[in-house]
C-alpha cells in the first residue's frame, strides 16, 4: 500500500519527468542528426548530377565518384560537417564540395592530368621516404600530393601511401577518405575565417593573392551555386 511519503516522491518523479521533457534536444546532438540528412540529401543530388550529366569517356571518375563510395568513407569520419550551428556545417560541407569539384574537373579526373611527369618528393621529410618507383602526383577529391601527405594518410586510412600511393585512385573508398582526412586536418581548422582561408590552406601559394584570379573565382563559383543548394548564406571572406 502506497503511503503518504511514498506518494510525495513519486509525485516530485513525474514533475521532474515532465520538466525534463519539455526541454528541447541538446544542440549538438540535433545539429549531428541535421547535419547527417543534410550531407546525405545534398551528396545525393551532387553524385547524381554527375551520372546524368558527364560523358563517360572523357569523364572517368563519373563512375568512380559515387554516392556508396562517400556514404562509406564517411563513416570513419563522422565529424565532417557538423559545427556548432546547422548554418556553420552547411558552409563546411558547401565549401568542402567546391574544392573536391574543383580539384577533379567537377568529378571527372581521377588523376592529377601529367603529374606523373612533376616531382613530388620532398626529400628533407625523413619520416616519410619516397620509394623511387612511385610517384606522388594529385589523386582523388582533394588530389592529394607530395609523399609527406601520402605517408600519413596512408598510415591513418590503413595503406601504405608511399608504396602504394596509385590505390587513391583505384579504390574509392580510399580516394573518398584521404580528402576527408585532409579537409579535417588541415582545413577545417580554418573553416572559421572564411571560404578565402580554405583556397589559401589547399593551393595558397599558386592561387591566392592575385597569382591566379581565375582559379580562385572557379573554386568560389563551385562554393556559391552549392551554398544555393543548401539554402545558406556564404558568410564573409570568399576570396583569397
Amino acid at each position: 500500500m502506497v503511503n503518504q511519503s511514498m506518494r510525495k516522491s513519486l509525485f516530485i518523479l513525474v514533475v521532474l519527468g515532465l520538466v525534463v521533457s519539455s526541454f528541447p534536444i541538446c544542440a549538438s546532438a540535433q545539429n549531428a542528426s541535421v547535419s547527417d540528412i543534410v550531407i546525405r540529401r545534398f551528396a545525393k543530388q551532387v553524385f547524381n548530377r554527375i551520372a546524368l550529366n558527364a560523358d563517360g569517356d572523357s569523364c572517368p571518375g563519373k563512375d568512380f565518384y559515387t554516392l556508396s563510395a562517400f556514404l562509406i568513407a564517411l563513416k570513419y569520419y563522422t565529424q565532417f560537417g557538423k559545427l556548432s550551428s546547422i548554418e556553420d556545417s552547411k558552409r563546411e560541407i558547401a565549401a568542402a564540395f567546391a574544392h573536391f569539384a574543383h580539384e577533379t574537373g567537377n568529378f571527372c579526373y581521377i588523376e592529377e592530368i601529367g603529374g606523373q611527369y612533376r616531382d613530388y618528393c620532398d626529400k628533407s621529410k625523413g619520416q616519410y621516404p619516397c620509394n623511387p618507383n612511385k610517384k606522388y602526383y594529385g589523386r582523388g577529391p582533394i588530389q592529394l600530393t607530395w609523399n609527406y601527405n601520402y605517408g600519413p594518410c596512408g598510415q591513418s586510412n590503413g595503406f601504405d601511401g608511399l608504396n602504394y600511393p596509385e590505390i587513391v585512385a583505384i579504390n574509392p573508398v580510399i580516394s573518398f577518405r584521404t580528402a576527408l582526412w585532409y579537409w579535417l586536418l588541415f582545413v577545417r581548422p580554418v573553416i572559421n575565417q572564411g571560404f578565402g582561408a580554405t583556397i589559401r590552406v589547399i593551393n595558397g601559394a599558386l592561387e591566392c593573392d592575385g597569382k591566379n584570379p581565375s582559379a580562385v573565382q572557379a573554386r568560389v563559383k563551385y562554393y556559391l551555386y552549392y551554398c544555393r543548394v543548401l539554402k545558406v548564406t556564404p558568410g564573409y571572406n570568399i576570396y583569397c
